[in-house]
């Protein structure tokens, strides 16, 4: 009885030959597929042949068949899936409670006696410089800034 392979199938096969790329794996039917380094395992392997040796029956998946008829094949796909930790409630930021959030304004450093007048003044001040930093930023980045003025 001859089993037809197809992505996705997941089988036995012994391992025929190990190297720094990956291993070759003997399967049914005289096919053979090879197991690249990245599909042995979801840690880091350096040496590959530290985790498997010639002869070592293993479980992998076929995950692609191409049509010069090379069999890709992953042993950390043929394996169930790491069960997650479970999430837990989250712990509140910053010790506020489960009470719902009400935008509330910034509390203000103390002015001292600011007239309106000096308020405005320094937002004015501030503003220009906002203004000025963001012109010079965005001429940077069209590549420019200085332009020629003919007269």
């Amino acid at each position: 009885m001859a089993l037809e392979l197809q992505v996705g199938t997941i089988l036995e096969g012994k391992v025929t030959g190990v190297k720094k790329f990956g291993a070759f794996v003997s399967l049914p039917d005289q096919k053979t597929g090879m197991v690249h380094i990245s599909e042995v395992s979801s840690s880091f392997i350096e040496d590959l042949s530290t985790v498997l040796t010639e002869g070592q029956t293993v479980k992998v998946k076929v995950m692609n068949i191409a049509e010069d008829g090379k069999i890709a094949l992953s042993m950390k796909r043929a394996l169930p899936p790491e069960p997650r930790p479970a999430k837990g409630p989250r712990p509140p930021r910053g010790g506020r409670s489960d009470a719902p959030r009400v935008w509330q304004p910034k509390a203000q450093a103390p002015q001292g006696e600011m007239s309106f007048e000096d308020m405005m003044a320094k937002f004015k001040s501030q503003s220009e410089e906002k203004m000025s930093d963001l012109k010079r930023v965005t001429e940077n980045r069209r590549g420019g800034g200085y332009s020629r003025r003919r007269g």
